[in-house]
């Protein structure tokens, strides 16, 4: 397996440890003993075990609410448990299982059954780590390719630039104006990838101001107008009297903002009405502590089932003729909303359609 395993055994009585590291002594692991949950909870991190070994019957914290800690935990969650104890009823058994143990042994040890028990959780724990890694190499090799994406299209980017200013025929500046936004679209989408990428490998710097989220979105709006125009769909922005501020980086909350409002056009129908609103929460003078943006169209919806996934990576919702989804857009506005620490939703319109909506702490 590589990396020499490294098992935790965590129980009150130093006599059970001795007895599993007798058991355990031929296999190669390497082996760290606790006499306390809180210990385990506490350590867990710098330990870094493969497996760990967890008697139930033990005072303070049992090895019940241990389990349940390191498995609600998501530094944690990965790492199988097989809980040691005394009981044989099956409703306290099924009390461990519940808990988020893998396995589970029970006493007196049997040798054999614990050999192999231990070997089977770290085979499981080995192709934990093997995917674990293959991802990580996935992104990082995706990330390299997306970024080395940004020369060559600047090039065109500029490129097009340079042939706006030459006389042409009409025809071919039209095809000129449309490679420019084509481009654009791709750079914006570029931007996106690799900060989703940031985000996720907490490399991301936020350049914090206090500003006004009305100035945001009308700026947002302005930029839509256009593809809005041609499907004849008014936007339409309601905002508080006061300014709602917040503090944000600037360019990636201006980039939520265009992706929501983006995607409500793609989605609705022509001649449709899509509403921006911005307010304070809750309605009380004493205590406006939140700022409300709301994104709402008049489009298909959102099923029940897609709202969980919906914000989810490659996930695109519903398919929609002549609409193009790569399903990155949802997942950047969630992940740089939560970058933010707020919170971005979506329900249903009444009578059709759908409510983005976007809680922000109020600066």
């Amino acid at each position: 397996m590589g990396k020499q395993p490294v098992v935790l055994i965590v129980d009150d009585e130093p006599a059970n440890f001795d007895v599993i590291e007798i058991l355990l002594f031929k296999e190669g692991y390497q082996l760290h003993y606790l006499d306390s949950g809180a210990k385990a909870i506490a350590v867990c991190a710098e330990i870094e075990p493969d497996l760990i070994l967890l008697d139930v019957m033990m005072p303070d914290l049992d090895g019940i609410e241990v389990c349940q800690r390191f498995k609600t935990n998501l530094r944690s969650q990965h790492i199988p448990i097989i809980t040691i104890t005394a009981l044989s009823d099956k409703e306290d058994l099924a009390r461990c299982l519940d808990a988020g143990a893998d396995d589970f042994i029970s006493k007196p040890i049997n040798s054999t059954e614990l050999r192999a028990r231990v070997r089977s959780m770290l085979r499981i724990k080995f192709q934990y780590d093997l995917i674990q890694s293959t991802i990580k190499l996935r992104e990082e090799m995706m990330q390299t390719i997306v970024h080395d994406l940004r020369n060559p299209l600047i090039g065109v980017i500029l490129g097009c630039d340079t042939l706006k200013g030459l006389d042409v025929p009409e025809r071919a500046k039209r095809r000129i104006e449309q490679i420019s936004k084509t481009t654009e679209k791709m750079r914006f989408l570029i931007d996106d990838i690799l900060t989703i990428g940031r985000i996720e490998a907490n490399k991301l710097t936020l350049n914090l101001t206090k500003l006004d989220i009305v100035d945001i979105a009308r700026s947002a709006i302005v930029d839509l107008a256009p593809m809005a125009a041609q499907k004849q769909i008014q936007l339409v922005g309601s905002f508080t009297e006061d300014p709602a501020m917040v503090t944000v980086d600037r360019h990636l909350m201006h980039r939520v903002m265009a992706n929501l409002i983006d995607n409500a056009i793609k989605f609705s129908p022509a001649q449709s009405l899509i509403r921006v609103n911005i307010e304070y929460l809750p309605q009380n003078p004493d205590r406006l502590d939140l700022v409300k943006i709301e994104v709402i169209d008049s489009g298909a919806g959102v099923s029940t089932n897609q709202k969980q996934i919906i914000f989810e990576k490659y996930e695109v919702g519903n398919a929609a003729t002549g609409v193009s989804q790569i399903g990155l857009g949802l997942s950047f506005c969630k992940m740089v909303v939560e970058a933010h620490h707020g919170s971005i939703y979506v329900v249903n319109n009444q009578l059709t359609g759908s409510i983005f909506t976007i809680l922000l702490n109020r600066a």
